[in-house]
C-alpha cells in the first residue's frame, strides 16, 4: 500500500508506548489521525503534543474490549474524515495472573482476552466493512508478541495465549480479504526484537471494576524497573528496542505489503525453527525447559 498526506490512520492504544508512536510516525507521513486509548489524560496529551506538531487528528477515550465504544469510534471517524485506510489494533494489556495455571483467577483471563482478542476482533468488525466497501487501498495491523505469537513464556502464559491467538486471527483475516479481492492487506506485527518501555508492565492500573480479582494478589505487581535492576544484579543485561523503531517497522511493512512484521532476530529464529522441528517430529515441546516456570 501506498502512505499518502491526506489518508486516515486509526491507531488504539494511542495514548503511550508503541501505539504512540506510531500516531506519531504517521502524522509524520501526513496522514490524519484517529487516536483511541482508555486512559483519557495520556491520550490527551498525546493529542495536544500531535496537534503542536501541526498534526489533524480525532482523539477518543475508548474501551477496546466493549464494543458498542468500538463502533463509536469507528461511527467517529468517518463523520470526521469520511475515510479510514489504515487500522492499527494495537491496544493490550497484561493479565497479572499469578501461580500455576490452575491457580490463576478466571477474571485475569477474561479480562485479557476481551482486550486483546476481542478488542481486536472489534476492531476488524467495527471498520473493516466499509474500509471494504470504500474500494480503496488500506491496510490492518494487528499487534501481537513473540511471547505466545513465536512461542510462549510460561510465565507470562495469559498474555502468551491471547497474543497465540491474534496471530491465528490476522492469517484468517488475510485469507478472507484475499478471497473478496479486497484492495488491504493485513499484518500481525511482533515489536522488538528486544524488549520494550511500555506501559503494558503497569496495565492493572486500567483494569475495569467488572473484572476485578476475586482475591487479592500474593505478591505486589512488579515494575519494569525493578524487573530491570534484578536482571542488573543478576548480571544479565537487558537490551530495548525503541518504539520509534518498531513505528518506523509498521510504516516500512505496510508500504512493502509485508504480512510478518516480525524484525530479524537469532533468538526469535531458533524459537521459530525448534518449535517446528518439535511438531514436525512430533516430540515435546522441549524448548519451553530452559524458561523457570516461576510466578506470573
Amino acid at each position: 500500500m501506498e502512505l499518502r498526506a491526506g489518508q486516515v490512520a486509526v491507531v488504539t492504544g494511542a495514548a503511550s508506548g508503541i501505539g504512540r508512536a506510531m500516531a506519531r510516525r504517521f502524522a509524520a507521513e501526513g496522514l490524519k489521525v484517529v487516536l483511541a486509548d482508555v486512559e483519557e489524560a495520556p491520550l490527551r496529551a498525546a493529542a495536544d503534543e500531535l496537534v503542536a506538531d501541526g498534526a489533524e487528528l480525532l482523539a477518543r477515550t475508548v474501551d477496546v474490549g466493549v464494543r458498542a465504544e468500538v463502533e463509536a469510534l469507528a461511527g467517529a471517524a468517518y463523520e470526521t474524515f469520511g475515510a479510514v485506510h489504515v487500522l492499527c489494533n494495537n491496544a493490550g494489556v497484561g493479565s497479572g495472573a499469578e501461580g500455576r495455571m490452575w491457580e490463576h483467577d478466571p477474571s485475569d483471563w477474561r479480562w485479557a482476552f476481551e482486550v486483546n482478542v476481542w478488542g481486536v476482533f472489534h476492531g476488524v468488525q467495527c471498520f473493516l466493512p466499509r474500509m471494504v466497501a470504500s474500494g480503496e487501498p488500506g491496510h490492518v495491523v494487528n499487534t501481537a508478541s513473540t511471547d505466545g505469537g513465536i512461542a510462549p513464556l510460561p510465565t507470562a502464559s495469559v498474555y502468551a495465549v491471547t497474543k497465540a491467538a491474534v496471530v491465528t486471527l490476522t492469517e484468517s483475516l488475510y485469507a478472507h480479504l484475499t478471497a473478496e479481492g479486497a484492495p488491504i492487506g493485513a499484518s500481525v506485527l511482533f515489536p522488538g526484537p528486544h524488549m520494550l518501555r511500555t506501559g503494558l508492565w503497569e496495565s492493572h492500573r486500567n483494569r475495569p471494576a467488572r473484572h476485578a480479582k476475586s482475591r487479592p494478589r500474593r505478591t505486589p505487581y512488579r515494575r519494569l524497573a525493578e524487573w530491570e535492576a534484578a536482571m542488573a544484579e543478576g548480571g544479565q543485561e537487558v537490551a530495548f528496542t525503541p518504539v520509534e523503531d518498531v513505528a518506523a517497522q509498521v510504516v516500512d511493512g505496510i508500504r512493502a505489503g509485508r504480512f510478518w512484521m516480525l524484525p530479524p532476530s537469532e533468538h526469535t529464529d531458533a524459537q521459530i525453527r525448534a518449535r517446528a522441528r518439535s511438531q514436525l517430529d512430533r516430540t515435546a515441546p522441549t524448548y519451553l525447559e530452559h524458561f523457570i516456570l516461576d510466578d506470573e
